[in-house]
């Protein structure tokens, strides 16, 4: 466990500025506070009254997602999260789940034996057990990238999918391509289902024919591309469009073993603006998701709901990010 002196050594001030930030001292600025929070969650810090207190117990269910590292997606998600509730003295409990688990354990009774008073959930995919316990259950329950209907105890919390992808054919459309791939991530899963209609619906916005043989779903991995682009280039494509960054990144690795020059010969676009993105080369045009807020957003829903306010969904708003991976378009075959 992280220490107050470690907090201090990372932040590059006084061991007593950090424990009159964690201890709530009128002669600290609100913003040095919240700092000293901040790194406190990320260093894994939690104070003794945190630790006192009961019945303050938040859990973190996550599946399908890594998050250890700040180059993972998931990352900043559980950051955002954990800051917050840590500000507002919850203990966050960081619990990964597998199907096996779900089976083992039903939902609401898990929530109910642990003490927890609401969960953020992060990573399901449609077809989990535990989705369908969330269509009836009690607890406050705040899920990332999926919706469960009619159910006042849940809150969907993630992007504009479909604002994110049609700003993405906007700059595609102004640089004058039409012949547009979309290399989706995984079936059976929300977000995906909501990327493959967003795009649909933003090319005939467009006024751009959407071609059958330019779609594809794969995997939110790098390696789904060396099963789709070749297919991609042989039907004229001259620019693709991904369901994440990391498959973005694939999609450039496969372009260039093929011998052509991204943006030169063909633009690529991704969603999310992880790390990665920036660092490429190219430089990863993306559109941007502020995963920080994201989280932060989820532990908002979640006190809400607790508090017995019923909120149905949380949009967090896109921006496009234009770096060097696009450029006006050659003529397709």
């Amino acid at each position: 466990m992280a220490t107050i002196k470690d907090i201090a050594s990372k932040l590059g001030i006084s061991v007593s500025a950090v424990s009159k930030s964690l201890n709530g001292a009128s002669d600290i600025s609100e913003e040095l506070r919240q700092l000293v929070l901040d790194t406190a969650v990320e260093l894994g810090y939690s104070t003794k009254r945190s630790r006192k207190q009961e019945h303050r117990k938040l859990a973190l269910f996550i599946e399908n997602m890594d998050y250890a590292s700040e180059n993972d997606f998931g990352y900043d998600i559980i950051l955002g999260f954990k800051q917050n509730a840590f500000k507002n003295n919850w203990d966050v409990d960081m619990i990964p789940v597998n199907p096996t688990f779900q089976l083992q354990e039903k939902y609401d009774t898990y929530m109910l034996k642990c003490g927890y008073s609401g969960a953020f959930i992060v990573g399901f995919a449609l077809n989990d057990e535990w989705m369908k316990q969330f269509a009836t259950t009690t607890m406050p329950t705040v899920l990332f990238d999926n919706f469960i209907r009619n159910n006042p105890n849940t809150c969907y919390v993630g992007t504009d999918n479909y604002e994110g992808i049609d700003t993405a054919i906007e700059h595609l459309y102004k640089l004058g391509h039409e012949k547009i791939a979309f290399l989706n991530g995984s079936l059976h899963s929300m977000v995906s289902e909501q990327r493959q209609d967003a795009f649909l619906q933003g090319m005939a916005g467009h006024g751009l024919k959407v071609h059958d043989e330019l779609l594809a779903y794969g995997y939110y991995v790098a390696d789904s591309a060396k099963y789709h682009v070749p297919a991609f280039l042989e039907n004229g494509a001259t620019a693709i469009m991904c369901g994440n960054d990391l498959i973005a990144s694939g999609v450039v690795e496969e372009c260039k073993a093929r011998g052509l020059k991204v943006p030169e010969d063909i633009s690529v676009i991704g969603f999310d603006d992880i790390p990665i993105a920036s660092s490429m080369t190219p430089a990863l045009t993306t559109v941007n998701q502020n995963r920080l807020e994201l989280g932060k957003g989820g532990y908002a829903m979640l006190t809400s709901l607790i508090s017995g306010i019923a909120i149905s969904k949380a949009l967090m708003r896109p921006k496009l990010v234009v770096r060097k991976s696009t450029a006006k378009a050659k003529a397709s075959k």
